[in-house]
């Protein structure tokens, strides 16, 4: 490695010596920065989705393996899709240090536990078709790094996301992102512009993926499950918007909630001969 950019001393000095005006202004100044830096490895991002995407067309998986704020970063991407996508569990999946059950107890001890990442991968049965994602601040972490090692050796296709450059994780990675942010505002603490950055990939990474596997139309979340009475009204008013002849709102919510979704209750109503043609 060069240099651990990520670790480098803030360049704001006192910090306790400062209004909150003056704090807050100043972490929003460097909050600005974190998506400029993303925009110089798009094309970089649009690799690693490529190739994600393959996998998952082919029936694959995808993992992300990972620690402290990044890692649980990773988790609540992995647990909003199937609701917000119709997609099945077991699809997005998280090799999370100190396991996944330990989310809440944030065990950053365990980020210095390889066997822990060999483990994990050998219970989840991760194979070559599948694709894995490091995700580490730093680019050194030893989980990650020993995950992407052996899945390496499995012959697994891997990317990652890193916050430095020429780091051992990305070395590991035939789809490297090496997002920049440059040091925190408190020096270290990589759960800030970092973090930011992370989860702004998540986003950016598993939108797109949902939209190119289709379970997005026009702009719509036509696979969204019913997990609320905002989204039954939300499949609805979408429902409608998207067949114009559907014009009862109760008949089309009784569709939505008896199928289970705006894709599932327009082919119903197809057919039953009731609806010809959706718009999209």
């Amino acid at each position: 490695m060069t240099e651990i950019i990520t670790e480098q001393p803030s360049k704001y000095n006192h910090l306790e010596k400062m209004s909150v005006d003056e704090l807050i202004t100043h972490i929003n100044s460097e909050d600005q920065t974190v998506a400029s830096a993303i925009q110089k490895k798009l094309p970089d991002i649009g690799r690693l989705i490529g190739a994600a995407e393959h996998r998952l067309k082919a029936g694959g998986r995808l993992f992300y393996i990972g620690c402290g704020a990044g890692g649980r970063l990773s988790v609540l991407d992995k647990i909003e899709l199937p609701n917000t996508y119709g997609i099945e569990k077991g699809i997005i999946n998280v090799i999370l240090s100190g396991g996944e059950e330990n989310l809440v107890l944030a065990r950053e001890e365990a980020e210095d536990e390889p066997q822990d990442a060999l483990n994990q991968i050998q219970a989840f049965g991760v194979t070559s078709d599948d694709f894995v994602i490091g995700v580490s601040a730093s680019g050194t972490t030893p989980f990650v790094l020993a995950g992407m090692k052996t899945c390496r050796a499995l012959g697994v296709l891997c990317g990652c996301i890193v916050g430095n450059p020429n780091s051992p994780i990305a070395a590991e990675a035939d789809y490297p992102v090496e997002v920049i942010t440059g040091p925190e505002f408190v020096t270290g603490s990589t759960r800030m512009k970092c973090g930011t950055a992370q989860k702004m990939l998540f986003d950016m990474i598993s939108t797109t993926l949902m939209i190119r596997l289709g379970r997005v139309e026009d702009n719509k979340m036509v696979h969204v499950r019913l997990i609320n009475n905002k989204v039954v009204d939300r499949s609805v008013k979408m429902m409608m918007e998207r067949n114009s002849a559907l014009t009862d709102y109760d008949f089309v919510k009784a569709a939505i909630v008896q199928t289970g979704s705006v894709k599932k209750a327009e082919a119903y109503l197809q057919e039953q001969g009731i609806l010809k043609e959706t718009l999209k």
